[in-house]
């Protein structure tokens, strides 16, 4: 009995052992609903179950540490590339913040909602009859190359050490913060069947495509919203090669998609 004990835990602490040693980048698959943060602590509680850690009372036995973050906020009704660091990946992941990024975002003309996604409150409606796929493509130019953009009241961004959203949620009263400069590498216009219309967006950090598709609205003498956003690529991360979904976030596979710190 005692060897059958002592071979069952010994893989256990050399899973844990590995799990603990890993260190470097690699991308995960969020799906619509959770937040970023929600995905990252799924991510560890996986892994930890996998490596044999059980923690039947969290008030009594502290779980081993894993070092783990994410390279930017995906909101939580978006989906797509997730970046994540681990061990002393962790300190690369500032990298990812500021680096390049792609998505394909879903508008919405005629409605305008309070944080600027479907998730949100309608608060206007206008006419987009007027609207043209040509008219589309010719104000998107103005919202190409290093641009001026504020950034949307519901965010990641904080005040006195809070989330702007967690305070609008809250009843506070949030001023919004200034334009702030941003990078629109690429910028077009994929399909359009009203009152949809769809972009493929190439940007660098801190742009938000939520206020894009805002300031497009209005410029488009409307209003609109995201209706649907996949992050495709963030660095050399992409969503068809590199994107392990939940049935992939094994040890094995993470090891297999890892990588090393430079």
């Amino acid at each position: 009995m005692a060897g059958n004990i002592h071979n069952t835990t010994a893989p256990i602490s050399s899973s844990l052992s590995k799990l603990q040693a890993l260190n470097g980048l690699f991308a995960i698959y969020k799906k619509q609903g959770p937040t970023s943060a929600d995905v990252l602590n799924t991510l560890k509680d996986v892994l930890l179950k996998e490596a044999g850690v059980k923690n039947p009372n969290p008030r009594k036995r502290k779980k081993p540490s894993l070092k783990m973050g994410h390279g930017g906020t995906l909101d939580s009704t978006a989906s797509g590339v997730l970046v994540v660091g681990v061990g002393n990946g962790t300190k690369m992941l500032s990298t990812m913040l500021a680096g390049t990024k792609k998505y394909v975002a879903v508008g919405e003309l005629g409605k305008a909602t309070d944080n600027l996604d479907a998730s949100g409150s309608v608060v206007l409606e206008k006419d987009f009859e007027h609207i043209t796929s040509l008219d589309i493509e010719e104000k998107l130019k103005a919202f190409t190359g290093d641009i001026m953009q504020v950034p949307p009241l519901y965010s990641a961004l904080k005040k006195d050490g809070q989330r702007l959203s967690v305070l609008l949620m809250k009843g506070h009263k949030v001023e919004a913060k200034p334009a702030r400069p941003v990078t629109v590498h690429n910028l077009s216009l994929q399909e359009f069947k009203p009152p949809l219309f769809t972009l493929d967006i190439e940007c660098g950090g801190g742009f938000y495509v939520r206020s894009l598709v805002d300031d497009l609205g209005k410029a488009l003498s409307s209003c609109a919203h995201v209706k649907e956003l996949i992050r495709t690529k963030q660095g050399q991360f992409t969503l068809e090669e590199h994107a392990l979904h939940e049935e992939q976030w094994t040890l094995e596979h993470i090891l297999r998609s890892l990588q090393p710190c430079s």
